[in-house]
């Protein structure tokens, strides 16, 4: 090793200086005294070093979509304006953000056991015309393109006569597991686009878990024709195709 780092104008005879070990300071309150004494177990020091200390965090601005975010997870049972209670039995279903009703609930509204709160109900089917005409929920009206739903509702949106009832809309498909999802979400969207927040023309959105898929064979005497038509039924791939293109 000691001809590895050996000048080669030094004679080889010649032996290289042994290296002191530095003197560490005799200062009793250097690093290394203090981090000796804190590691005995019982000290005064080691007691004040176990003491939390506080830290100060920076602090940040929330945007204005950040604080309508939190605002509508403060207040998750509540419709969307933040007035008052939702009126109608929920259940959990795919998608957290939205409220969900059983076809047991939409048949209760259906044969008038909210008449007293709700003056209209909207029911929004999402499927495509095919499937909307081979059976649909009775009153339902089929708006299967966004284009659809926000001339229906936004253009000139429904306004109950009685402030102390209700408007209320149902969305679903045939498995209420994305298109009806999706259109509940795009009217809450452009409703909050077009009012100053948190008002909104249509607070209380509902999806029909299951869809029709689920409610059909339970309550086919709510249905006209009383018929299920799949969206992928062998005759109609033109326009389950057709259909497609234009939703994208």
């Amino acid at each position: 090793c000691r001809q590895l780092f050996r000048s080669p104008s030094m004679p080889t005879s010649v032996i290289r200086p042994i290296l002191k070990r530095i003197e560490r300071p005799q200062d009793r309150d250097t690093p290394v005294k203090t981090k000796r004494r804190r590691s005995v177990a019982g000290t005064p020091s080691e007691e004040a070093a176990a003491e939390p200390v506080a830290w100060l965090l920076r602090s940040r601005s929330f945007s204005h979509e950040e604080i309508e975010n939190l605002l509508d997870n403060d207040h998750q049972e509540l419709i969307g304006d933040f007035s008052k209670a939702y009126l109608l039995q929920t259940v959990s279903g795919k998608h957290q953000d939205l409220k969900y009703i059983s076809p047991e609930m939409m048949v209760a509204v259906l044969t008038g056991q909210y008449s007293s709160l709700i003056e209209s109900c909207v029911i929004v089917d999402c499927r495509y015309p095919y499937e909307y005409e081979g059976g649909h929920i009775k009153g339902a009206v089929n708006l299967p393109m966004e284009r659809d739903v926000e001339e229906f509702l936004l253009k000139k949106p429904i306004v109950p006569f009685d402030a102390s009832k209700r408007v209320i809309v149902i969305f679903h498909c045939e498995f209420s597991s994305e298109r009806g999802p999706r259109m509940c979400r795009f009217v809450r969207e452009k409703d909050r686009a077009c009012n100053e927040y948190p008002h909104l023309h249509y607070p209380e959105l509902y999806v029909l878990k299951g869809g029709y898929r689920e409610f059909f064979p339970q309550y086919q005497t709510h249905c006209e024709p009383q018929d299920y038509r799949p969206m992928h039924h062998k005759d109609f791939k033109e326009d389950l195709r057709k259909f497609r293109l234009k939703s994208r």
